[in-house]
């Protein structure tokens, strides 16, 4: 079985263009920002554009779509008004993915900084339970690993899994992102046995059917460097090989793969790189 392949692409230009760019990179799913990365402000799209953006995404046979949240979400943090904040613009998101025919969110779950553990982890899972109740959809809210550092939340499993069953939901899912979890110290090698492991570990602690989606990012970092950057597939420290045996695992087969890179020229996931990982 071959995965869905795609990347994250850009909507500048109006929403439909989504998908000419991610026909024009060889991608079959898709990762959007719908509004600017780096502000809370939704900017919603008019019914028409989000009409026919469903349209060419069924014809173009895309599938499936995910939205990125903002990079501000901080869920864990110590901030009462920021984490609120968080949660009510996850809840909006969750809408807007609904609102455009798309499959969900996925997010960082943030960091609880000085706060003690317990309590940033009491918070999450408030704020999770609360978005999980209100929102009436069909978007899944998908958790993705973070590379650590700073008092990151969600650097491993165990937290993630962990958290995830203190707010049980079907809509609840998870997204694995290679480079994030090699930079936070949690694979040092991607060969046959570290991913057999990781497959396991999944499994075990997150669930089978949690899994909706890989970020595939080779790391531009060493590995526990515990710092978020990523490379072109093949040119990092991961390298092809590591890859090579994620594509040999079957969980991994199962699920959409959304690469993240630079791109070789530098302006995002491109063919060459959607290349590389289907020719494994």
């Amino acid at each position: 079985m071959i995965p869905k392949i795609g990347g994250h692409v850009s909507t500048a230009g109006g929403l439909v263009n989504a998908i000419k760019n991610a026909e024009r990179i060889g991608a079959n799913c898709i990762q959007i920002f719908a509004s600017s990365s780096r502000q809370w402000k939704i900017t919603w799209p008019s019914k028409e554009s989000a009409e026919q953006f469903k349209k060419a995404k069924k014809e173009a046979g895309i599938d499936p779509v995910y939205l990125h949240a903002p990079y501000l979400i901080n869920l864990a943090s110590p901030a009462s008004e920021h984490a609120a904040l968080s949660a009510k613009t996850l809840l909006e998101y969750l809408e807007l993915s609904d609102y455009i025919g798309a499959d969900g969110v996925i997010f960082h779950i943030g960091s609880g900084k000085e706060l003690p553990e317990d309590k940033a982890f009491a918070i999450v899972v408030g704020h999770l339970k609360n978005i999980l109740k209100q929102f009436k959809g069909k978007s899944y809210l998908v958790i993705e690993n973070a590379a650590g550092g700073g008092a990151k939340i969600g650097d491993t499993l165990l937290e993630i899994g962990g958290i995830m069953k203190r707010a049980p939901s079907a809509r609840l899912k998870f997204c694995f992102d290679t480079a994030h979890y090699f930079e936070a110290g949690q694979i040092e090698k991607y060969d046959e046995e570290g991913v057999k492991n990781l497959a396991q570990q999944i499994k075990a602690l997150i669930g089978e059917d949690k899994l909706v989606a890989l970020h595939v990012n080779d790391s531009k970092t060493a590995f526990n460097s515990h710092h978020d950057r990523h490379e072109n597939i093949g040119r990092g420290y991961i390298g092809l090989k590591g890859f090579e045996s994620l594509a040999k695992e079957k969980l991994f087969r199962e699920t959409a793969w959304l690469l993240e890179v630079p791109g070789f020229d530098n302006e995002g996931p491109d063919k060459e790189n959607i290349d590389l990982i289907k020719a494994l």
